[in-house]
């Protein structure tokens, strides 16, 4: 028993809340009003039920108990009552015509009376207060899965440039190592810029093998052959790197990678994309599929023209998901004219998760030592930029600086003085 929902719990754009995607299964739904026969042939688009064969019928459970005495149930069962049956009489019925191991999803009225221990006690998994909406049946039937046998459960985050050289993957590959080494989180980068990619140099790495290893694999790539390819970055990160070379052309389909993301998600619980700045079939499906997506631009007219398409287009794309977000990054370059924050913001209408300065001498030294911005100064601003960044991406909220006691001043001097009187004094000679 997953647990009673109700539909006003949750924010569905609420940065911590995190529905991993479903398994290959199948579902069928029993519907009594047209709201909730709406909302679950929605939930039917919905990129963590792309895997998923759902269907949706009217008839709720006299429908569901008919249905089921000739043919053999699905993996889930979703049942609407509209109180006016008996529920826990209806249960019994379906439990006479049900398959061992189906699991039932029961959208309920205001009106029903059943004890929740009543409910458990007939086998259903997940009750949801209802009328619902598309995201609750969503993360209803998501929450069957990843919560009980934590089937896929990574977090997936793609990073991507709004223009080329904006500085994308140097921000993918500081926020893996902050969530890595900062948050304890085991953590995975993929450089999925195969051909010009970065991620090995960033990480001072020269691995054999990597990413091109894995997705052009004749053999569905395991969590074996995942092990295998990895290279170590540090105790909780690891790298897929790119080969970047040039002596074949990467051309690929657009689902060439979901195996290699499906495979890491059943094992790691925050993979990183760093994703390189084009549009073809694979990189907009990668970034579909995101839990979330961060756009990194600089404040420049064409990098506001392209953020602005990007989050139009992946809003249209991920209608029940939390909004992409964007960062602005080498902001206050001298002598370079810039569109203001502000600005920028307006245009987005929304803020940017993060304002990251110009700082030539910081991030080149780290680039060229093939370090991480903290470990060339920890207290940097941008650190803490990278800090909150990865708080927020991981559900964790952002990272608050103490707030300094107006007495604190005083104290130090009354601890000194204390420390004085506190030491021998010397004898006169």
């Amino acid at each position: 028993m997953t647990g009673i929902h109700d539909e006003h719990a949750d924010d569905p754009q609420h940065p911590e809340e995190h529905i991993a995607p479903v398994p290959r299964i199948s579902v069928q739904a029993f519907c009594e009003t047209e709201q909730t026969l709406k909302a679950v042939t929605a939930a039917g688009q919905d990129r963590r039920l792309a895997k998923a064969h759902l269907s949706a019928k009217d008839g709720g459970l006299a429908a569901a108990i008919e249905a089921y005495e000739s043919m053999p149930t699905p993996n889930v069962i979703v049942i609407e009552s509209d109180g006016t049956r008996d529920i826990l009489e209806g249960l019994d019925d379906l439990a006479g015509v049900c398959d061992p191991g189906t699991r039932v999803v029961v959208i309920g009225s205001p009106s029903d009376t059943a004890p929740y221990r009543e409910l458990v006690r007939r086998g259903v998994n997940d009750y949801v207060v209802g009328p619902v909406e598309t995201i609750d049946v969503v993360r209803s039937i998501c929450s069957l899965f990843s919560a009980s046998e934590a089937i896929i459960t990574g977090r997936v985050i793609a990073v991507v440039g709004a223009k080329g050289g904006v500085g994308a993957s140097t921000v993918a590959h500081n926020l893996a190592w902050t969530i890595a080494r900062d948050l304890s989180l085991d953590s995975v980068v993929i450089d999925l810029d195969l051909a010009f990619g970065t991620a090995g140099l960033d990480y001072n790495q020269d691995p054999v093998q990597g990413i091109a290893n894995a997705v052009l694999s004749q053999d569905r790539p395991d969590t074996a052959l995942m092990e295998r390819l990895l290279a170590k970055c540090t105790d909780r990160l690891s790298l897929l790197a790119a080969p970047a070379t040039l002596d074949r052309v990467y051309d690929f389909g657009a689902e060439a990678f979901d195996a290699v993301f499906d495979t890491l998600r059943m094992t790691t619980p925050c993979i990183v994309l760093d994703v390189p700045h084009q549009w073809s079939g694979w990189t907009r499906r990668a970034l579909v599929n995101a839990d979330d997506i961060v756009i990194v631009a600089e404040p420049d007219l064409a990098n506001l023209r392209n953020t602005k398409n990007m989050l139009s287009v992946l809003k249209a794309a991920r209608p029940n998901d939390r909004p992409s977000l964007y960062c602005l990054n080498q902001v206050g370059m001298h002598k370079r004219a810039e569109i203001e924050v502000k600005a920028f913001a307006k245009t987005m209408e929304s803020q940017p998760i993060a304002v990251i300065p110009f700082d030539s001498k910081l991030f080149s030294t780290a680039a060229n030592n093939g370090q991480m911005i903290a470990e060339v100064s920890r207290t940097h601003r941008t650190t803490v930029l990278f800090q909150n960044m990865a708080n927020r991406l991981a559900g964790r909220g952002e990272v608050k600086k103490p707030k300094r006691s107006l007495l604190e001043p005083l104290l130090k001097k009354l601890k000194g003085k204390s420390g004085r009187s506190s030491a021998p004094h010397r004898k006169a000679s």
